[in-house]
């Protein structure tokens, strides 16, 4: 496991089962005790089913809805499409493309067979607003919207720490972390040009810590965009491991509390019909899971503000 630290136990054994791992040049079996002085070596990739999409009964939170296009508030926890998983059940259900295909069927074709309608992404562990494409032309029109720059959108995040400005713009290019294939960095050359503006909501001052609340708002869309720049920053977005944040948030007094996903919330979205060119605007109230980690934080209503 130090050894790739890229790869999941069941990620490697499955290598092990399907005899990609040599010692000392034969293939071993995982029950194989290792006494030291061992030449192990791996000789290629987990062979698995290839990904799929297909139509799955789950319940979506449809905001808007019509013959081109489609408004969808995602629930964290939820993969936008088929992807990484140790079984062909953790990589082909359960995702927001399942989902859309059982509720309307056909959708746009632009994005390949496994994304079907997927003009933009959120995180899996982040929820909010996304933009179904419904044919291809409308998928086609959107997608120069976001290459246009066009779309607005704004999330809230939640970060530890108190930023030294009260708003800011980054724009460090982002790039795959050679090391942590799974993380993003800004601290390699030859990034993609990614920006991102922030404006402070408010500043929290617990038991916890201090944390601050972020309107944040994207001109690129970058792979974990918001995760990557406001944690280079030295504020990570809480329940964010990946980059930074504590797995538990502990007080002097040795309470702790945590949360188990990303407070980071896709809460408004404005760009214009891709048919009719009316401008539309639609906004997601932050989840209730959200809200109660807040109130842990700040249990005095009275000094809690509406979000």
């Amino acid at each position: 496991m130090r050894q790739l630290p890229d790869s999941s136990r069941s990620r490697i054994q499955q290598l092990i089962a399907q005899e990609k791992v040599l010692v000392d040049g034969n293939p071993a079996k995982a029950s194989l005790h290792l006494r030291g002085g061992e030449h192990i070596e791996i000789i290629g990739e987990v062979e698995r089913p290839p990904l799929r999409a297909m139509p799955e009964e789950i319940p979506l939170d449809v905001l808007f809805e019509d013959d081109d296009v489609a408004v969808v508030n995602k629930p964290a926890g939820m993969m936008v499409h088929a992807g990484a998983g140790a079984t062909d059940d953790e990589r082909n259900r359960g995702t927001l493309v399942n989902a859309l295909l059982h509720r309307f069927g056909v959708l746009s074709d632009v994005g390949g067979e496994l994304r079907p309608g997927i003009v933009h992404r959120l995180d899996k562990e982040t929820s909010g607003l996304i933009v179904i494409a419904k044919n291809d032309i409308a998928h086609r029109k959107l997608g120069a919207q976001f290459s246009g720059r066009k779309v607005k959108k704004t999330y809230l995040a939640l970060v530890h720490g108190w930023p030294k400005s009260d708003r800011g713009t980054i724009s460090s290019p982002i790039s795959r972390d050679a090391i942590r294939r799974t993380r993003m960095t800004t601290r390699r050359r030859g990034g993609r040009e990614a920006i991102t503006k922030y404006a402070v909501q408010r500043r929290i001052e617990s038991e916890f810590g201090k944390f601050t609340l972020l309107q944040v708002k994207i001109e690129t869309g970058r792979t974990h965009q918001i995760r990557v720049h406001i944690s280079s920053l030295g504020y990570p977005v809480v329940g964010d491991t990946l980059y930074g944040a504590p797995r538990e948030i502990r007080a002097k007094s040795g309470a702790n509390i945590s949360l188990a996903r990303n407070f980071l919330h896709s809460a408004e979205i404005q760009f214009e019909h891709p048919r009719s060119g009316e401008p539309l605007s639609f906004s997601s109230p932050v989840p209730e899971q959200l809200t109660e980690f807040l109130s842990l934080l700040e249990p005095n209503p009275s000094t809690q503000k509406r979000l």
